[in-house]
């Protein structure tokens, strides 16, 4: 039976790709968010291939090009002191693979904008979801609005409303399994000049104390700069303690007078799944679904891959192809791929920071391989086989249910 409505709960980046990409399809949709405008503060920047197919199909990739750009330098990882220890070689890497970079806000608000063209769709700001309920046909939410609560229908619910989804709790309550780490993570933009000192477009610094990353995020020069900080203090310590983090882990050690800080958030790290994404007509996605660190996009990549699946799922189900079974298979698929990849790449993406660098030379696996990543070609494979394993739950979901519609190579 086709699928008159879905309500989709959260207008992140992956509540609204769902909802664009439903919508195109002719569903219609409710986006309801509980803030009143987009969230405009510091997060990922960078999407690999797997996201830049769901871009591409929900019509956004040639705005994300012309509004970001392409990356063209390697993936480099430094000591404090600057000295490179591996860079990975991109030269033979088409354009359609390589990572293309935009931020995550400005992303929002581009899909926001195609959102506005579509008559199928309403998104509504200060929609609080409170509580959940459904039936054999379809699910509510309750939500407090400016006119006060206020029940939602539709045939699906969807929570994509962050790690602290209010759907997952309805759900599941306090059970997010997992661990949270113990270091505490500072991300924040701020425009300086590190191509002058020969670091290209970023690199990633290795130091048990000081680990860091610094990448270029828009063609005018900003940088994010995400880093680690000790655990405990307050926003106002952590901003005062910046400039003496900057000094330390950007090159040519600069003062205050030499950059322009736009951003500036200090969060958390987690590692946790939920223990199914489907209870029925209510689906999870993203990072309502799942948490990693950020290091390395796997947690922007493995959201935006799961809305990817579920829309291919629904619309599987409204086309007539596919049972409401092919839901419990969403769940499945992606739980194992959060377990088998996001989950364990990301948390040795961290690992491998902090540390020694000799050690991390010596000892990591993949710096074991810095010789071969000056061979383009070397590098070019295995950037294609680690993007077909993140994308690959797509066809298990579609091989299992022998959707042809949905079968494409």
């Amino acid at each position: 039976m086709a699928i008159s409505k879905v309500i989709v709960v959260g207008a992140g980046p992956s509540g609204l790709l769902l909802a664009l990409l439903l919508a195109n399809a002719g569903i219609n949709v409710q986006v309801l968010e509980a803030a009143s405008k987009l969230d405009g503060s510091p997060r990922a920047t960078h999407y690999s291939w797997p996201a830049i197919y769901e871009l591409q199909r929900a019509g956004l990739l040639s705005e994300v090009r012309e509004r970001g750009f392409v990356t063209w330098g390697g993936i480099q990882w430094r000591d404090l002191e600057g000295n490179l220890l591996a860079r990975f070689n991109p030269d033979a890497i088409t354009k359609d693979y390589r990572l293309h970079c935009f931020p995550l806000g400005e992303l929002c608000a581009l899909i926001k904008e195609h959102l506005d063209r579509c008559p199928n769709v309403e998104v509504k700001y200060l929609h609080k979801a409170l509580k959940v309920d459904q039936t054999q046909k379809g699910a509510q939410v309750w939500a407090e609005t400016p006119e006060g609560e206020q029940k939602f229908e539709a045939d699906y619910l969807v929570g994509c409303d962050g790690a602290s989804s209010r759907i997952r709790s309805a759900l599941f309550g306090d059970d997010f399994p997992g661990r949270t780490w113990d270091e505490q993570i500072v991300a924040t933009n701020v425009y300086y000049n590190i191509e002058r000192h020969g670091w290209d477009q970023g690199a990633f610094i290795v130091d048990p104390n000081h680990w860091s990353m610094a990448l270029q995020i828009s063609l005018d020069g900003m940088l994010r700069v995400t880093y680690g900080e000790v655990p405990g203090l307050t926003k106002e310590q952590y901003l005062a303690r910046l400039p003496e983090k900057y000094r330390t882990i950007l090159p040519g050690h600069p003062s205050p007078g030499d950059y322009k800080v736009v951003n500036f958030s200090p969060y958390k790290i987690h590692q946790r799944c939920a223990k199914s994404f489907r209870v029925g007509r209510i689906l999870l996605a993203a990072d309502a679904a799942h948490l990693c660190n950020p290091f390395g996009g796997l947690g922007l990549t493995g959201g935006i891959v799961d809305v990817g699946n579920l829309f291919d799922c629904l619309n599987g189900i409204h086309q007539g192809l596919a049972s409401d079974s092919i839901l419990d298979r969403y769940s499945e698929v992606r739980r194992e791929k959060y377990f088998t990849i996001i989950d364990p790449v990301s948390s040795s993406n961290l690992r491998r920071l902090i540390q020694e660098p000799g050690v991390a030379m010596k000892d990591d696996d993949l710096f074991k391989m810095a010789d071969k990543f000056r061979d383009a070609d070397f590098c070019a494979q295995l950037s294609l086989v680690r993007d077909a394993n993140i994308k690959q739950g797509f066809y298990e979901i579609i091989a299992t249910n022998n959707i042809p519609y949905l079968n494409r190579a």
